[in-house]
């Protein structure tokens, strides 16, 4: 195991694209750090630097306190997974996880089958040691291909989108057998992915990228519940937050669904400014027949007009159209391409119980806690509501 510093490291392309723009990251010995972010923002470049897969074009890479750049893939002992699993197809499993040992030289047969069989053992593939990857389902190559890394003893296992190609079952099964590994091991290990359910689940801390830049680091829960921009607070949450435009009426926003007096302490957030973006997640709406009438107290009921009712059994979600000036909205256009969200300015997501009685093509009454907004800058998209804690 070994601790990861990226210090200010930078990756620029001839015409002048820079992928990855002046990052620094501190990655603790044994600690299972995320990289998330949209597809293009960086990450994956990123970890190719570290294992010595592309140039650094300024910056410092160090592991175990040792600086890496000039020094070749082979010789800084971190074992990659790709997405595409990489496997030998003309070797069997076996060959495959052996394959690392054999090209090392120096490990006797009885090391090699030894360390073989202890990962597949592991990953639950001790059956299928003599085997061909085409006879193999996705899920069983990917092992093998976590296989062949858990062999190597490596300082760091990093992990390219691992499971982008796996259906969705299969992922959910995955998650768990590489964080039941990381967990036995204890190895340093990097993950890249888009999926930011993965990044939640996996992840000791997640750093979350943009346009070659860490927005920023934190454990999953601190990301969801005080994201430091609207970038953030809109990538992570799965449906993800609601923005809502709102008018500055002295210490009252004015919605274009309803109008909420803000907490003393909230309106000094919202002084020189004519209109702010809310931030909203689905689960800080209530169906106000459920609400206890001494709640009600802290916050204001609301009539709206249900369109769609989205049922999951365990939960199910309300789509609520509703029109905002387009004055407010113009800054969330770009946003909402980048994030790939469909129709973030004109329609809430609201969680509601199962228990609920709303339905379809209703007007139904909303309960919501002011308490529970997030206030972000239009122009910057700080997330104001942080101050607070200063």
């Amino acid at each position: 195991m070994a601790e990861i510093n990226i210090n200010n490291v930078s990756k620029e392309y001839g015409d002048g694209f820079k992928a990855v723009n002046d990052v620094s990251l501190d990655i603790a010995n044994g600690e299972f750090m995320i990289l998330v972010g949209p597809s293009g923002c960086g990450k994956s470049t990123l970890l190719r630097m570290i294992v010595g897969l592309e140039d650094i074009t300024s910056g410092d890479v160090l592991i175990g306190g040792e600086r890496v750049n000039d020094k070749a893939p082979r010789n800084r002992n971190l074992a990659m997974v790709f997405q595409n699993y990489a496997l030998y197809p003309h070797l069997t499993v076996f060959e495959n996880i052996a394959f690392p040992l054999r090209l090392r030289g120096g490990v006797s047969e009885e090391e090699i089958t030894r360390k073989v069989q202890d990962a597949a053992d592991t990953l639950e593939l001790g059956e299928h040691l003599d085997r061909k990857p085409a006879n193999l389902s996705g899920g069983q190559r990917q092992r093998v291909a976590m296989g062949r890394a858990i062999v190597r003893d490596a300082d760091a296992f990093l992990f390219d989108e691992p499971l982008s190609n796996l259906d969705a079952k299969l992922r959910g099964q995955m998650r768990t057998e590489i964080l039941r590994m990381h967990r036995r091991m204890g190895t340093t290990t990097v993950y890249v992915t888009h999926d930011q359910t993965e990044a939640m689940t996996l992840g000791d801390r997640v750093a979350v990228m943009r346009r070659g830049v860490i927005q920023q680091v934190a454990t999953p829960r601190e990301l969801y519940e005080r994201p430091v921009n609207m970038f953030v607070a809109g990538f992570i949450g799965s449906p993800p937050m609601n923005f809502v435009p709102a008018g500055v009426e002295g210490n009252k926003l004015a919605l274009p669904f309803v109008t909420v007096a803000l907490p003393d302490e909230m309106a000094a957030l919202v002084e020189g400014h004519d209109h702010v973006t809310l931030g909203i997640r689905p689960e800080a709406f209530e169906d106000a027949a459920l609400v206890d009438d001494s709640q009600k107290a802290n916050g204001v009921e609301f009539i709206v007009h249900v369109d769609v009712i989205e049922w999951l059994g365990n939960e199910q979600y309300a789509y609520i159209p509703y029109d905002a000036p387009e004055s407010m909205v113009a800054g969330l256009v770009e946003l909402e391409r980048e994030l790939d969200s469909e129709r973030m300015r004109s329609q809430l997501v609201v969680r509601l119980e199962t228990m609920s009685s709303i339905h379809d093509d209703e007007d139904a009454s909303l309960f919501l806690d002011p308490r529970r907004l997030l206030i972000f800058d239009p122009q910057t998209g700080e997330n104001l509501t942080l101050r607070l804690e200063h």
